[in-house]
């Protein structure tokens, strides 16, 4: 067994360590927001988090991009790195992030918090409406009896969702819809 973790090797571990910190919580993986793709969101009762994984075989190369995305579309913000890079990640991320470290402990993954995530000041509720499918904004239009606009654009809708909603409800149903996001409704579709 090699002592360089990968993005693989770390995933599954991550969510279990995760699940167990946070209690309930949806994770959806390589999820794009502006112009990066996070690794892994998960949706809790309180917000939404973006979780960048830095295994021992990446760079920072991408990074400083990354944050700017991450900052924008989610609430609270994680760095996940192999022991190759615990010692200046914190270099390379906002104060605001959270960092866990992981590392081979035998056979385990060993997960450390580093530091905890604090709220990213740049956040927007408008990018995090962009996360939703046009029916999950559907969804939302209902739930507040609002007129439909069928035929009408999803960036349309969003901007009438959040004029016709007062925030603090929308970004609840927000994760609401989030958590129960259904997969299957593509099945069968070629």
């Amino acid at each position: 067994m090699s002592d360089i973790l990968r993005d693989a090797d770390i995933r599954d571990d991550l969510c279990m360590y995760l699940e167990e910190k946070y209690g309930k919580v949806r994770f959806f993986e390589e999820l794009t927001m502006g112009k990066s793709r996070a690794d892994i969101v998960m949706v809790t009762g309180n917000g939404l988090y973006g979780i960048e994984i830095k295994s021992d075989a990446d760079t920072y190369e991408r990074l400083s991009r990354q944050v700017k995305d991450y900052a924008r579309y989610f609430d609270y913000n994680y760095v996940v790195v192999g022991s190759t890079h615990g010692t200046h990640v914190r270099e390379h991320v906002p104060e605001e992030w959270g960092v866990i470290s992981v590392e081979r402990a035998g056979t385990e993954l060993d997960f450390y918090g580093m530091r905890e995530p604090k709220i990213s000041p740049k956040v927007k509720l408008t990018n995090q409406m962009s996360l939703l499918w046009r029916r999950e904004m559907a969804f939302l239009q209902e739930k507040n009896d609002l007129y439909k606009y069928p035929g009408k654009s999803k960036a349309f809708v969003k901007k009438y969702l959040m004029e016709s909603v007062p925030a603090d409800r929308l970004k609840s149903q927000l994760l609401d819809v989030l958590f129960e996001r259904d997969y299957s409704i593509f099945e069968g579709e070629e």
